[in-house]
Order: structure tokens, then C-alpha cells, then sequence
């Protein structure tokens, strides 16, 4: 059996590159698959976002996605990237979303390319630029509102034309086989009635008549209108079944992963579940399947959607943040992939019947004149099973899918990981001398202005949502003043200061001095801030900051959402019994957006030199700058900043923005995963979550192309108070890696770029326990399965090792699922 998988991996892999370097001229499709050139295809695909990498990192990604068996990548257009200010666009840099494509083709990969124009994402704004909600006659987005209609198609026009005018459609020849227009409008239709539905005609009506030549998709949409493909979004799509019988069955967002919100622990979903819900998909006739994400990466700048939303957008996909391979979900899919492309004229062409065999088994069977190709799922959570079947014996763990391409041989357990397991570790910046603390500068951020004088560019006698001031800042300055005498009802010794707001934190100053902030976790909308205050006889000075992490991305009518100091805002003074309450609401307030040393494009004004200070650091100071120099770490490793000790801010490196940052926010301590997660059972962001206890986010990603040779600067923008002094930079690289290799299966190991240097742990057995905490079992092998592994292993990258009792010793032990397990140090 072991030779009948090599041969087939090899065979199919071969194939499936020289498959991938064709040109597409036609695509459609019928009930059965996507067709390019009149070929039905068995399609799987990855998302990758261009502005959550950089150009240069885009080559590496797009090339370990095709070796990781994806056939297409796909990616959302960002509209509010693109046109931040209303026919004003920007494609430049990391938003060159023309010569991402033009990557993706060049590595010989299909595109799928999802306009929208809002994408959700966890994005901000869901990809709506700001001033689209400002525009006079749009009273709300996403329905039937003639304004917004316009604005929409203008923007998705723009696009379509700029990819045919690089013939980047696959009917001029180019990359891209399938469009989308609209996204997941399906889940939130309800709530806008009749005019929801006239919308979703609208887009498809518009959509069409842009005749880019391939087909156009609708996700979650179950009433999409012809020729628009119904597709399914989820972690599980197994028995989706589209509106037309002319579709196709497509998941364009198979989740591999959830997203990280400040204040809660860090989700993950296992490599087992991911590839159980793939493979079920495919066994009930799916033909298209996109991993959403297949490389999450880093929300630069503001671009975080929310609210709350964290910068890393890792994702827990088969690709990190960092673009390393995360092992083992990388490897166990890329064997699916290959075993599933093995499939493909069977699968898209072949006769299916599905049988129920009881306790939630079940077998489906292809027939073609090409073949036969089956799946043995046990849908079962807790108990595995002895499957008979066309006259063989299969044992199917709970939970899992076995594959057999031909029907007989059981190549592919999606329970069964046969890959590699990578550990991360992060190393000192070893081009500095010496791990000396960075030497640092610091100033303070003049808010005299606002704090004290309480100027602001723009006045009302009603507060403003911070929607209003058309995105150029986090922060929004509300400032009023009172004029009071000792004979006024309110004047007393105890008052207070309350606050209705609806941004994310509120900082608050009287007179000039800074009483207090709050903030929210994810899933809070609303929250009343209130703090002891006093007051002076005369005039008085009340000024608000409030700051917005990411505007609300998703859920019906998300725009309508209030973001700011929604209101009232009340001064409350009491004296015994009695209670005066005073409503600032609708008195004269000034407005100013930003900061004075931050422009409306998220880039640093420059001061003069003077400014700077280099004596007597302060630590613990809100709204101040430091700034220092450091060396490019050494090497091609990733490289990530480690902001342990700060409170929250935004960071620079040479002036370009790697996002908020926020350490000081700690994740939620209970509900943590311990002793490793069961996979068996459906999954939600609930069910497996680690880091509990422990900053939200401490490390961010520093692309080396933000470096330059020599000297480099970094430049923060602290707001709540933290001490800069313990703030390094390290680089990434693989640690350990352990092995797993189930009988008769063959055991990889690898230190990339570097060689195995020691054997820690190395069993075969029933061992038990994970990657750093593997443990015997009650049967294993010979004695000296640690020596052997040593032999074949120390001084080489990466090394191979047959898992059987030939090379071990018997195992005597019936019924038991024997594996070759080893820990090596790179």
C-alpha cells in the first residue's frame, strides 16, 4: 500500500503542475463543476489578502500555495484602500492589487477575484471608504439607495476596467475564472425588506452587464438571481446545496481558523477538524473549495476592522502571518489536495450513490468509466470505527474521513496526521553587538490645544458620531464648557462626570486634567463612563477623547452602528438625597479629528530635532512619542517587534505603519484549551482557544522590506502610559520540529535551512501527548528507536524514516493504533 501512494502522489503532482501552467480562454460551468475549456475541475483555492503582505513577501506566499496543492488564489478588492477620498485612489505599493494578479499568474495559478466592493474581512468599515456614508442622499448602504447605487457600480467598474485593460480575465487569456459582486448579503437581507431584494437584483443585473466573460458568484445567497452561483461560507459545507441545479456546489470560505479580537484569547481551530470538513465536502459533491484564510497576515496601519480587531491577522492558517508553513495544517491538506486532485475526472464526471451503514457511517461511492474512487466517513464524536466494506475491513477513527482513490486501498485518514509539527521560536536581533536595551528619544504630543483650550476645527450644538469625520484619525476631540457659580443647583462636593459612549475607549479631562479613560472588549457596543470630577467657580472645560479601533464590518445595517460619544453627557452633582443632573448633550461643542503628529494619511508629521529628548525617560506617560534606532536583524528570517511593557498605541518602522498595537490588553483567563483539543465534534471560536491569561498581542510583524541597510527607526506613539524599555526585536525561525508517521506510513522531519542537531524524544507505539510533550504509551517498540532515529537524522536538514516493525521490533499489542513519533532541536 505504501508503494501504491508514492507512486500515485507523484503522478498526480506531476499532472497537477503541468495542469496548472495552462491559460484559461473559456469558463463556465453546469450542475456538476466549474468548466474551463470545456474541462469540468475539481478546484481548490486560498485566499490571500494583497494588503495584509507586501509585494515582496507576495512570490514566497503564492509559491508555497501552489506546492501546498492550491490550484487559485483568491482575494477581496478593498474599496476603501483604493479610494480613501472620493476619486482620489491609490494602487500603489502593497495595493497594487494589478500586480498580485499578474504574480498569481506567473506561477501558473488561477484567481479568483471577489470585488464586492464590500468585503467584510473584519476589515474597516467592511471595506466601505467613509466618506460614502457622509454623502448627501444616502441615509443608509447595502439597499435600494440610488446614491450608493451609483457609488458601488462606479468603484466595481473601475476595477473590471482595469483588469481587461491588462487582460487579466481568464476570457482574454488571463488568470482570473470567477468574479463576485456583493458578499454574504444573504445573512443580513431581512432587516432591509423589499428593498433588500430589489438590491440584490440590481447587483447582478449591473454585474452582468459588465461582460467580463466568466462567471460571477453570490456567497450566501440563497435567492441569487441567474446568472449569479449561490455559494457557502463556514467551518462546515458538507450539505450545502445551491439554489440553481445548474450550480455548482462551491464553499468560498472554508475557515480555517477564526480571527483575534483585543481582550480575548486566541482561537484556533486543529488541523483534523479542517481536514474532515474538506473532505466530507468533496465526498458529498463539492467540486470547488477555498480556505479561507490561506494566509491571514497583518492589518497594517488602520486598516483593523472591528471593533477591536487585533493586527494580526494570522488566522491560524496553513501559512502564518509571517508566511511560514504552520505544520502540521500545511502538510495533512497538501496531502488531501494531492489524493483529491488524484480524484478529479471520477469525482466531476462519476455516478455517486451514498449509503448510510448506521452509527453515523457512511459510505459514498464514484463510478466512471475511468475509474472508481470512495470515502468512509464516521460522523461519530466519540467512538471509532471497524468499517466492512465491498468485501475489505477499514478502520475509520471518530470524527474522520478515509479516502480511497481506487476504492480499495485506504490512502488518507483525515484524523490520521502523517506531517510534520513545526514549533516557532523567537531569536534576539543578532546583528546588534550585544543585547544591550535601545537607546531611546521622547516627547510629548501637544494637546494643549484641545485639553486646555478646547479648539477644534469644527463646532455643533449636537454630538458627532466619529463616522463624521470621514476616517483620517482613531481619534476624535470633544470639547465643551460650563460656566457655573457656587449658588448653581449641581455645585457641590461630590460630582461626576457620566458618559454614554459608543468608540471603543474614552479618555476624559476637566480643567485641563486627565480624570480617567475606559474601554470595551469585542461584542460592546455601548458603555457608560463615569468619574469623580471637580469644578471650579467660573468657566469650566470639558473635553473627550474618543478613540475608535476599527469601525463596525459586519451585520445588517452595520453602518447605522454609532461609533464616538453618542450621549448625553451629564454632570451629576449630589448632596444628600438630592440628585442634580446636568445635560451637556446640546450644548456648543467643538470637534477636532487627529492628532497634531499625525496627518490624515496615518503618517508621522515631522518636528523639528529640539523637540526630541533624550534625558530622564518618562515611563507610565499617556500621549507621548519615543523613538530609537536599531540594526536590521541579520539573515532572511521573519522579524517581529516585541512591545511587551507598553499600554497601547501605533507603531512605525522608517515610517511605515505596522499598526495598533495594544499589550496591555490581556486576554481573558478562563474557558481556556488545556491538554491539547479534541478535534472530534463540531467546531466554533469557542471550542479551542490558548494564551488565556496573557497580552492579547505582544509581538508584531515587521516585514524586512520596511528595513534598510545600516540604521533603522522606530517610532511609537504611546497613549495609555507604558515603559519602552524592555521592546526588542527577534526573528522567527523553527525550534523543533516533531515527527508523526502512523504505521506503514514514512516519517518526515526538517529543520528549514538548517541541520538537526539533536534527537530529544523518539518512540513507536501507541504514544501519547503532543509536539514537547510526547509520553509512552502501553506498548512500544525496540529500545534503541532513539539511536536509530539518531543515525538517520543529526547533521542533515531533513530525514526520512519508514514507520513499520520491520525497522522497529514487533509491537504486541491488538487493536492499537501504532505511530512513529520524534522530537529533533534545529
Amino acid at each position: 500500500m505504501m508503494r501504491f501512494t508514492t507512486l500515485l502522489l507523484f503522478s498526480l503532482l506531476v499532472l497537477h503542475q503541468c495542469i496548472s501552467t495552462i491559460n484559461a480562454t473559456e469558463v463556465s460551468h453546469d450542475g456538476r463543476a466549474i468548466t474551463i475549456d470545456g474541462k469540468r475541475r475539481l478546484l481548490i483555492s486560498g485566499s490571500i489578502h494583497y494588503p495584509r503582505s507586501t509585494p515582496e513577501m507576495w512570490p514566497d506566499l503564492i509559491k508555497k500555495a501552489k506546492e501546498g496543492g492550491l490550484d487559485a488564489i483568491e482575494t477581496y478588492v478593498f474599496w476603501n484602500a483604493h479610494e480613501p477620498f472620493r476619486r482620489q485612489y491609490d494602487f500603489s505599493g502593497n495595493l497594487d492589487f494589478i500586480k498580485f494578479i499578474k504574480t498569481v499568474q506567473d506561477h501558473g495559478l488561477y484567481a479568483v477575484l471577489r470585488i464586492g466592493p464590500y468585503v467584510c474581512a473584519e476589515w474597516n468599515y467592511g471595506g466601505f471608504p467613509l466618506w460614502l456614508h457622509n454623502m448627501r442622499g444616502i441615509n443608509e448602504l447595502r439597499t435600494a439607495n440610488t446614491v450608493y447605487m451609483r457609488e458601488m457600480q462606479n468603484f466595481t467598474t473601475l476595477i473590471v476596467d482595469m483588469v481587461k485593460k491588462e487582460k487579466l480575465f481568464a476570457s482574454q487569456g488571463g488568470p482570473i475564472i470567477l468574479s463576485q459582486v456583493e458578499n454574504e448579503y444573504g445573512n443580513v437581507m431581512a432587516p432591509y425588506g423589499h428593498a433588500g431584494k430589489v438590491y440584490v437584483d440590481w447587483c447582478a443585473k449591473m454585474a452582468d452587464s459588465l461582460d467580463i466573460g466568466v462567471p460571477w458568484i453570490m456567497c450566501q445567497q440563497s435567492d441569487a438571481p441567474e446568472p449569479m452561483i449561490n455559494t457557502c461560507n463556514g467551518w462546515y459545507c458538507d450539505h450545502f446545496t445551491p439554489n440553481d441545479p445548474n450550480s455548482p456546489k462551491m464553499w468560498t470560505e472554508n475557515w480555517s481558523g477564526w480571527f483575534k479580537s483585543w481582550g480575548a484569547s486566541d482561537p484556533y481551530r486543529t488541523t483534523e477538524d479542517l481536514a474532515y470538513a474538506t473532505a466530507r465536502f468533496f465526498q458529498l459533491g463539492g467540486t470547488f473549495n477555498n480556505y479561507y484564510m490561506y494566509h491571514g497576515g497583518t492589518n497594517f496601519g488602520r486598516t483593523a476592522g472591528g471593533p477591536l480587531i487585533t493586527t494580526s491577522y494570522d488566522y491560524d492558517a496553513p501559512l502564518d502571518e509571517y508566511g511560514i508553513f504552520n505544520q502540521p495544517k500545511y502538510g495533512h491538506l497538501k496531502e488531501l489536495h494531492d489524493i483529491l486532485h488524484s480524484m478529479e475526472k471520477v469525482l466531476t464526471h462519476g455516478n455517486v450513490s451514498h449509503t448510510d451503514m448506521g452509527n453515523s457511517i457512511s459510505a459514498s461511492v464514484y463510478q466512471s468509466t475511468d475509474g472508481s474512487a470512495c470515502f468512509l466517513s464516521n460522523k461519530n464524536t466519540t467512538t471509532d470505527a471497524t468499517v466492512k466494506f465491498q468485501g475489505a475491513t477499514y478502520d475509520v477513527p471518530a470524527w474522520s474521513v478515509s479516502i480511497l482513490p481506487d476504492c480499495k486501498n485506504d490512502v488518507y485518514n483525515t484524523a490520521k496526521v502523517n506531517t510534520e509539527t513545526w514549533v516557532i521560536e523567537k531569536k534576539a536581533n543578532q546583528a546588534e553587538q550585544e543585547p544591550v536595551a535601545l537607546k531611546w528619544a521622547w516627547r510629548p504630543e501637544n494637546i494643549d490645544d484641545t485639553v486646555v483650550k478646547g479648539k477644534g476645527e469644527k463646532s455643533s450644538s449636537e454630538l458627532m458620531d466619529q463616522k463624521a469625520a470621514n476616517d483620517v484619525s482613531d481619534y476624535l476631540w470633544y470639547m465643551t464648557s460650563l460656566n457655573v457659580d457656587e449658588n448653581d443647583p449641581i455645585w457641590c462636593d461630590d460630582m461626576s462626570l457620566r458618559v454614554n459612549c459608543t468608540g471603543q475607549v474614552l479618555h476624559a479631562y476637566v480643567n485641563g486634567e486627565y480624570i480617567g479613560r475606559e474601554f470595551v472588549t469585542y461584542g460592546i457596543f455601548h458603555y457608560v463612563f463615569e468619574k469623580k470630577i471637580k469644578l471650579k467657580p467660573g468657566l469650566n472645560q470639558i473635553t473627550l477623547l474618543s478613540v475608535t479601533t476599527g469601525f463596525q464590518h459586519y451585520g445588517p445595517k452595520f453602518d447605522k452602528i454609532a461609533n464616538g460619544v453618542l450621549g448625553p453627557v451629564e454632570i451629576i452633582g449630589r448632596k444628600g438625597d438630592q440628585t442634580v443632573i446636568t445635560d451637556l448633550s446640546s450644548h456648543k461643542w467643538s470637534f477636532q479629528a487627529g492628532l497634531k503628529s499625525i496627518d490624515r494619511n496615518n503618517n508621522i508629521v515631522k518636528v523639528d530635532s529640539s523637540e526630541w529628548k533624550t534625558h530622564e525617560l518618562p515611563t507610565q506617560r499617556k500621549m507621548t512619542w519615543y523613538k530609537t534606532t536599531f540594526k536590521t536583524p541579520t539573515g532572511t528570517d521573519p522579524v517581529s517587534l516585541d512591545l511587551n511593557g507598553l499600554g497601547k498605541g501605533l507603531a512605525w518602522v522608517n515610517g511605515k505603519s505596522i499598526g495598533r498595537y495594544w499589550p496591555s490588553n490581556i486576554a481573558e483567563s478562563h474557558n481556556c484549551t488545556k491538554n491539547g483539543c479534541d478535534y472530534r465534534g463540531k467546531y466554533d471560536f469557542n471550542k479551542c482557544v490558548r494564551d488565556c491569561g496573557l497580552p492579547t498581542q505582544r509581538w508584531y510583524h515587521v516585514p524586512r522590506s520596511f528595513l534598510v541597510d545600516g540604521e533603522n527607526e522606530l517610532v511609537l506613539f504611546e497613549e495609555f502610559g507604558g515603559n519602552p524599555s524592555s521592546v526588542n526585536f527577534q526573528t522567527l525561525t523553527v525550534g523543533k520540529a516533531c515527527g508523526s508517521a502512523y504505521e506503514n506510513k514514512t516519517m518526515e522531519i526538517s529543520c528549514p535551512g538548517r541541520s538537526i542537531t539533536g534527537v530529544r524524544f523518539a518512540l513507536y507505539g501507541d504514544v501519547q501527548g503532543t509536539c514537547g510533550s510526547f509520553q509512552p504509551g502501553t506498548c512500544q517498540g525496540k529500545k534503541d528507536i532513539l539511536d536509530v532515529l539518531k543515525k538517520e537524522c543529526i547533521g542533515k536538514e531533513k530525514c526520512a524514516v519508514e514507520a513499520n516493525e520491520a525497522v522497529f521490533g514487533p509491537v504486541n499489542c491488538q487493536g492499537v493504533k501504532k505511530r512513529l513519533v520524534a522530537e529533533v532541536v534545529c
